[in-house]
């Protein structure tokens, strides 16, 4: 299922609703005894079909697959930048009554100052006596939602023309406003005082800062920056709007490095829906990522796409194109022959850790599929001598698996909730301490 967040300005102030888009041409397979057969790519397989036999082999063969992606799925992103500029306009105020430390930054993707960028909202445990690990993520509907602090700067939004409505989706026209005073704290899907209360910072960045997320966004994001002289779309196998917000991220860890209260060998990137897509593709492409959290990816994120079950290759592309590199839609009709399957995005977080999450309602996302790919990731990681899923049977509801690769499965829909942050957390204490 794909969760437009919806930010509704009404008098008695911000109602959070889902506006959920679906494209079910032909309609959703719901159905386990007609997912069908299929065969997974082998991800200790070279190309050729000679055997990945150990960690020096898996270096080349993880570029191979990291380029199959590139090529079929997500599209080529530009190499980083050799210089990228940071403002910190908020230099360190005590925020949340003394709990944290706050920190805002503006992140240029250019030399022009009225050029695309994006701003990072940074808190860190106020009690900090040393630098401190941090979760990454991207919010749907601007830095000021994730929690009610009047000192984090409002977003300029994208809503539809003639609205004060943060949407995301495919439908147009857009427009950008300011997001209004009364949207602080809206977003519910962030535990931002539990995680300073751990001793972790959190940081967030606004997704459209970086990209618009609707049909047409193209030439209003970073994408056309890197682009030829004369090019208005993109490219076969150009890098589509999860590429962008990836970029997004690894541009915000180019920050994190240079910032003295971070310990930046410890930055843990989570992202939910499209942005549990993005948090895998950025830990793909960004090995300086120490950990990936991928909350309900769904299709084009962790769930196997080989597996006609819930959204489909051809669903995602015909409502989402844009978010993905145009050669992906070839295999709308033929996804048994597209060359990889997200247990092998999911393969190349190894050796570190990753956690995926799926939602008993939540069926559009396959939560099986996002389960048999980690368990279908698990002979790389042991080959890099980490620890596999440690099962191949899906756990019972609300009981997660915890290893270098994470799951559960959890009662209700397609959301954050605060159940699953007490795992994120949990595995992070495992692996981040």
């Amino acid at each position: 299922m794909n969760m437009h967040i919806v930010f509704c300005v009404l008098a008695g102030g911000i109602v959070l609703a889902a506006n959920i888009a679906r494209a079910q041409e032909p309609p959703a397979n719901y159905d386990e005894s007609k997912v069908g057969t299929y065969t997974l790519p082998d991800p200790l397989a070279f190309n050729s079909g000679k055997p990945v036999r150990n960690a020096d082999d898996w270096k080349h063969r993880r570029g191979e697959i990291l380029n199959l992606f590139e090529e079929n799925v997500f599209g080529y992103s530009p190499k980083e930048p050799k210089h990228v500029r940071f403002r910190i306009f908020d230099t360190g105020s005590a925020a949340l009554g003394g709990k944290a430390v706050r920190k805002q930054v503006t992140i240029y993707f250019s030399s022009k100052d009225d050029g695309p960028k994006e701003d990072l909202l940074l808190y860190i445990p106020g009690s900090a006596q040393k630098p401190v690990p941090v979760f990454l993520t991207l919010n749907f509907a601007g830095n000021h939602t994730v929690i009610n602090d009047p000192g984090i700067k409002l977003a300029t939004i994208w809503v539809p023309k003639g609205s004060l409505t943060a949407n995301t989706g495919p439908a147009g026209p857009r427009e950008k406003q300011q997001a209004p005073e009364n949207s602080r704290g809206a977003d519910k899907g962030f535990e931002v005082e539990q995680v300073l209360e751990r001793g972790y910072g959190f940081a967030s960045i606004y997704y459209q800062d970086i990209e618009p997320d609707f049909n047409g966004g193209y030439p209003y994001g970073i994408r056309p920056l890197f682009a030829e002289p004369g090019q208005t779309q993109t490219a076969p196998n150009g890098w589509g709007a999860i590429g962008a917000w990836a970029y997004g991220l690894s541009r915000a860890m180019d920050y994190l490095e240079k910032e003295p209260l971070v310990d930046a060998k410890r930055v843990a990137i989570m992202g939910h829906s499209r942005l549990g897509k993005t948090a895998l593709w950025a830990g793909a492409l960004d090995q300086r990522f120490a950990m990936i959290i991928a909350n309900c990816p769904g299709e084009g994120g962790a769930s196997l796409a080989r597996r006609n079950y819930g959204e489909t290759i051809k669903n995602i592309t015909d409502v989402f194109p844009y978010w993905f590199a145009p050669n992906l839609a070839h295999y709308a009709e033929r996804v048994d022959q597209l060359p990889v399957d997200m247990h092998e995005l999911i393969a190349l977080a190894a050796p570190r850790p990753v956690y995926v999450t799926g939602a008993e309602d939540d069926r559009w996302a396959d939560p099986k599929g996002e389960f048999l790919a980690c368990v279908a990731a698990g002979p790389v990681y042991r080959l890099l001598g980490a620890q596999d899923l440690g099962t191949d049977q899906m756990p019972p509801l609300n009981t997660p698996v915890m290893h270098t690769i994470g799951f559960h499965i959890r009662t209700g829909g397609h959301a954050v909730t605060p159940f699953d942050w007490d795992q994120f957390l949990k595995f992070a204490d495992m692996h981040l301490r």
